[in-house]
């Protein structure tokens, strides 16, 4: 079983269609199973946005989950610094890469889950100071 969704999230989350709400949801789930004592820190900027972090601090996120109009994608905050030996991470930014996502097979395999668990492990080993707060939902929703 995993973490209800915040209803700050839920809310915003229910504008969205059927389809992607479901592979939100799974996708969560997904990264839920991997970093069960994550903090998740919720968002609504340019996209709805769910960070999982080892704190409860952005800047020790080491994925997200943001939905757009029509999509959702796997990202990760340090891409660029992750091991991708099949090349599948996306993107052109300095920091930022993510897996694109349209079907639960874009995630839920062993080349993914090595990126989620790989991404966990460079931030915990980033971190300065251990978390005081773990498997908390953070919502940074303005209401």
């Amino acid at each position: 079983m995993t973490r209800p969704i915040h209803p700050d999230f839920a809310r915003l989350l229910q504008r969205k269609e059927a389809p992607l709400i479901a592979l939100f949801t799974d996708l969560r789930a997904f990264v839920l199973e991997l970093a069960p004592e994550s903090n998740e820190l919720l968002y609504h900027t340019h996209a709805l946005t769910a960070v999982f972090s080892v704190t409860d601090k952005l800047s020790d996120a080491f994925c997200m989950l943001p939905i757009y109009t029509n999509h959702v994608n796997l990202g990760f905050n340090k891409g660029t610094s992750l091991k991708d030996p099949h090349g599948l991470l996306a993107g052109t930014g300095t920091l930022i890469r993510h897996v694109p996502v349209q079907t639960p097979k874009d995630y839920r395999n062993a080349r993914v889950r090595a990126l989620v668990t790989g991404a966990l492990r460079h931030a915990v080993d980033d971190l300065e100071s251990p978390s005081k707060v773990s498997a908390r939902t953070i919502s940074k929703i303005k209401k």
